[in-house]
């Protein structure tokens, strides 16, 4: 079974893993502190309120006053969060280690608390854009946008209107998502597959980790990109804002990003402009925030039936990726989750406890509130069905025995041993079994031995 697995990070991950020179850069706008500040863990916000007035080194015995009694393992997630995002400089004494908010960053969110912050641009008068679509319009705009783009990845015939993403989407789509070869169709990878049973959010991070990581390899700066990014959290959704403020690089990101419904573009007369989505004034909410995900839509009863109460295609090709469809109505979705589905599944490396994450985050709000929300029965006979894949795991290998003498053995044993080719031994009766991939390494050992 294939043991790979994705991971999706949020901005806080890759802005901690900037160099500590373009961090400090960052920390330059006050509305990168605000966001960094909305993402800390509870207890590292309020250390960092509670010293954005001292200038001074303190010792981390305050700090610890201001836990309650069962804070300790909080307050070292606290700490190492701070540490990691450079918003917390750790200064080495002899006695005690003591701690002091980066410069650069309590200057800029001092001020962004007092005066509040200005964005680089202002949303564009009616006058000029005339009549802008309403939240249902562009809720409705990011949805379908959104799900094109998966079910693009899925299958370019499976796409509802014609697709046009930009060279740097279909790079992403490529860099471990998709594999193709030679003049044959193009393929979800594994991590491709599992990448459709993510939450939006999480789905998100991932094309948007991908994306820097590949803006960076055609000489976008990093942290230009998540800068902008940040900002564009701030903007107010539904409302106009200019094409003629962005740089360049950001006017070609803009384009990409209405690729996945984060922006919408329109054009008047004279001037261009984009819109915000929610989709893209959500970018500095935390993975973990379950706030802003979606409601649940399927039902799994004991019998392992499955019904899904959406009109969504995308909804039902997700479903295929695990379960048997057997029909589908305007607004029901009906299959069945069977051994010969979930088979399937796993073989395109999809895991049981996705498969059930999945099951669980998308459940129907009328069993969504049921403690399990899917039947254990179903939960874990999906458990069961994997585990059955993991019995016996075929290994190429050689048989040895017969050997001339305890010493030649002994001597061909760690030989093996020191391959990391070595499964078993049996030092009695002097035989062994090594990996087909030093057979010819231990044939050329041996015939050393013997001369």
């Amino acid at each position: 079974m294939p043991q790979v697995k994705i991971i999706a990070k949020n901005f806080m991950d890759m802005v901690a893993s900037l160099p500590a020179i373009k961090l400090d850069l960052l920390y330059r706008n006050q509305f990168i502190c605000e966001a960094i500040l909305r993402s800390l863990p509870p207890l590292a916000k309020k250390y960092v309120l509670q010293m954005l007035y001292i200038d001074i080194p303190i010792t981390s015995k305050p700090l610890q006053e201001w836990l309650l009694a069962d804070g300790s393992s909080k307050h070292k997630v606290a700490i190492d969060r701070l540490i990691q995002l450079r918003v917390f400089e750790v200064i080495d004494r002899k006695k005690e280690t003591t701690y002091k908010l980066n410069s650069t960053f309590q200057t800029n969110l001092r001020k962004h608390m007092i005066s509040g912050g200005i964005l680089p641009r202002e949303p564009m008068p009616q006058s000029v854009t005339a009549r802008l679509p309403t939240s249902e319009e562009l809720d409705a705009y990011a949805h379908e946008q959104w799900e094109c783009f998966l079910l693009q990845l899925i299958s370019s015939g499976q796409a509802e209107k014609s697709t046009s993403f930009s060279s740097s989407m279909m790079r992403i789509f490529q860099r471990g998502l998709l594999r193709q070869r030679d003049k044959e169709a193009p393929r979800l990878t594994e991590s491709g597959f599992q990448f459709l049973l993510m939450d939006t959010n999480a789905q998100l991070w991932y094309i948007i980790r991908e994306y820097i990581s590949n803006s960076e390899e055609q000489g976008v700066d990093q942290a230009d990109l998540i800068a902008f990014l940040l900002e564009l959290s701030f903007h107010t959704p539904g409302e106009a804002y200019s094409l003629d403020t962005l740089t360049d690089d950001q006017t070609t990101m803009i384009k990409d990003l209405a690729d996945l419904g984060l922006v919408k573009l329109q054009k008047g007369r004279k001037e261009s402009w984009f819109i915000p989505t929610k989709l893209a004034t959500n970018l500095s909410v935390s993975l973990t925030d379950s706030s802003s995900r979606k409601q649940g839509f399927v039902v799994v009863e004991t019998n392992f039936r499955m019904y899904a109460y959406s009109s969504s295609k995308l909804h039902c090709e997700i479903l295929r990726l695990f379960a048997r469809v057997e029909y589908q109505l305007p607004n029901l979705i009906v299959g069945a989750i069977t051994k010969e589905s979930l088979y399937n599944a796993f073989e395109n490396g999809i895991t049981a406890e996705q498969i059930v994450t999945f099951l669980q985050q998308n459940a129907h709000p009328r069993v969504a509130a049921k403690i399990p929300s899917v039947p254990e029965n179903v939960t874990d006979q999906i458990r069961l069905w994997e585990t059955d894949l993991n019995r016996v795991e075929m290994t190429p290998a050689h048989f040895y025995d017969e050997f001339p003498s305890r010493d030649v053995f002994e001597a061909a044993s760690d030989f093996a041993r020191m391959h990391n080719g070595l499964l078993w031994e049996d030092a009695k009766k002097m035989r062994m079994v090594v990996k087909a991939e030093i057979h010819m390494l231990m044939r050329e050992h041996l015939r050393g031995q013997n001369k």
